[in-house]
């Protein structure tokens, strides 16, 4: 896809063609564009710096996303995605790591394009549709990790 951007920090091995792969068939299912976006894959620390600096908060997380443009067809935007945490919710859940870096990336368009998971209600909406693009993708989408 042009225009996307995925980095992956050094120690992590990723298939990028994966992720962009992933990415547009996300996109293409829920009819939406792409101004810029970038996707960085980090480290537990780098998303905790990450977290401190820009929210304020002292803990690692899975995903941050950071929406520049509140367009919700033509996404411009970053998501910085934790492969500790991956690695973490993988086992948790019982599905592969691939699986759930798929969920990640899912989970921060979805963000993109106005879903919210802070109240209830609208978390059981969100999960929903992550679940079922995450579904219908993920024979689509494997081997995201080398």
């Amino acid at each position: 896809m042009k225009n996307v951007f995925v980095n992956v920090e050094k120690g992590y091995a990723l298939d990028k063609r994966k992720v962009h792969q992933a990415l547009s068939l996300v996109c293409d299912e829920l009819n939406i564009g792409i101004s810029e976006m970038e996707i960085n894959f980090v480290s537990a620390e780098t998303m905790l710096a990450v977290n401190k600096k820009f929210l304020n908060h002292n803990y690692d997380t899975d995903i941050i996303t950071f929406d520049y443009s509140n367009e919700r067809d033509n996404l411009d935007g970053e998501i910085f995605i934790s492969f500790a945490q991956a690695e973490k919710n993988s086992k948790l859940f019982h599905v592969s790591t691939d699986n759930e870096l798929l969920r990640l990336i899912v989970h921060g368009v979805l963000h993109l394009i106005g879903y919210d998971d802070k109240i209830a209600d609208r978390r059981k909406v969100m999960k929903k549709r992550e679940d079922q693009l995450v579904k219908k993708f993920q024979k689509n989408v494997r081997s995201l990790i080398k």
